[in-house]
């Protein structure tokens, strides 16, 4: 009992030195091309250097989420092979180890690995990535023209009017409400609609009536009246399109605020289940870390090793984007469409597992 615990903290200790390694190789990674990416932006900005390269480092860690399935396979691959090439592997199955018991600590610890970054990292990134969107919008050419969801309804700010509206129904804003203002923001008028259907950006308002600023009514009973916006339905559906900037602990909350504005939630619920599953696609990638390392023998060309690593990865993360987009097109059922992948590589790799432990 005493000897398998040393044995085992061993491995697990001996795991997260190199996934340490591994981690500050993808993230340099990701630092110099995002980098890049920021200078591009700022190309016109007499900003200097230190505001792309502080960006990055905002930006940067919310990029773990998708990179660390990866990091672990990698990981778990250098790992099982350098253990193999020191013949640890050798001595660990004379004492009575099998691949399985090899395999079964760094499998925990991945799963700890995976609920610590869910529910503590991952509020931490969020809140990086919020203060790199505010930050960057600051430059954004756009930045006259806001939009969000709130508890009190849908807003949206366009130059010198502002618009509120309880709620989106299909193509159509719910109870409208638009207040413009001059150019010293004074208010003028404001206008109250039972809907506007927003499938263009030539807004259509029905049952119009006008109110003044001193909120005497000046023209009512009114149709149908244009607007003209920068806005349609497509730009209203994607105010979430950064998911990275709700944490786990945020997403039941702002999956009903969604529900009760008329928004279609099946990218958050995608979020949520991917979040719930993050620990067990860590499970499957050293799962299938071993299979490779444990169960290939390529007589120590470690290239060809990464080159199956690689080939893996690209194979996995494509099979993972389209089961996502079934699920987002409700071919399949959200759960189904995030659990898939994982599942039918935990299945491949277990038995992939069997087959190298009876060798």
């Amino acid at each position: 009992m005493i000897r398998t615990f040393i044995i085992n903290s061993y491995l697990c200790k001996e795991f997260l030195k190199i996934m340490m390694l591994v981690s500050l190789v993808f993230f340099g990674l990701g630092l110099i091309i995002n980098l890049f990416e920021e200078i591009n932006f700022f190309k016109d900005y007499d900003v200097g250097i230190y505001l792309p390269v502080f960006l990055s480092f905002l930006y940067v860690p919310s990029l773990f989420y998708n990179m660390f399935p990866f990091i672990i396979l990698f990981s778990g691959m250098w790992f099982f092979l350098n253990i193999k090439e020191t013949d640890e592997v050798t001595a660990l199955k004379i004492s009575g180890m099998s691949n399985f018991s090899i395999i079964i600590a760094p499998s925990i610890l991945v799963i700890f690995l995976g609920i610590f970054y869910i529910a503590a990292i991952n509020p931490i990134t969020s809140v990086l990535v919020k203060k790199y969107e505010k930050t960057k919008g600051n430059f954004e050419k756009d930045q006259d023209y806001l939009a969000s969801i709130t508890a009190n309804g849908i807003w949206i700010k366009e130059k010198n009017n502002i618009i509120r509206s309880s709620k989106l129904s299909d193509n159509n804003l719910i109870d409208v409400s638009i207040y413009e203002f001059d150019v010293n923001n004074n208010f003028i008028k404001r206008f109250e609609a039972d809907s506007a259907n927003i499938s263009s950006q030539l807004w259509i308002l029905k049952n119009v009536k006008v109110i003044n600023e001193d909120g005497k009514v000046i023209q009512e009973d009114l149709s149908e009246v244009t607007y003209k916006s920068i806005y349609d339905i497509e730009k209203i559906k994607r105010l979430y399109s950064n998911l990275d900037t709700v944490s786990f602990w945020e997403l039941k909350n702002e999956i009903r605020l969604l529900e009760n504005r008329g928004y279609s939630t099946s990218e958050m619920r995608s979020k949520m289940q991917q979040s719930i599953a993050f620990p067990f696609s860590l499970l499957s990638m050293i799962f299938l870390s071993g299979v490779i390392a444990l169960g290939f023998n390529l007589k120590n060309n470690n290239w060809n090793y990464v080159f199956i690593g690689v080939i893996s990865s690209v194979s996995i993360f494509y099979f993972n984007r389209f089961s996502a987009a079934l699920g987002k097109t409700e071919e399949l059922p959200i759960e189904v469409s995030v659990w898939m992948p994982i599942i039918i590589i935990l299945i491949l790799s277990v038995v992939g597992l069997i087959h190298a432990n009876q060798k």
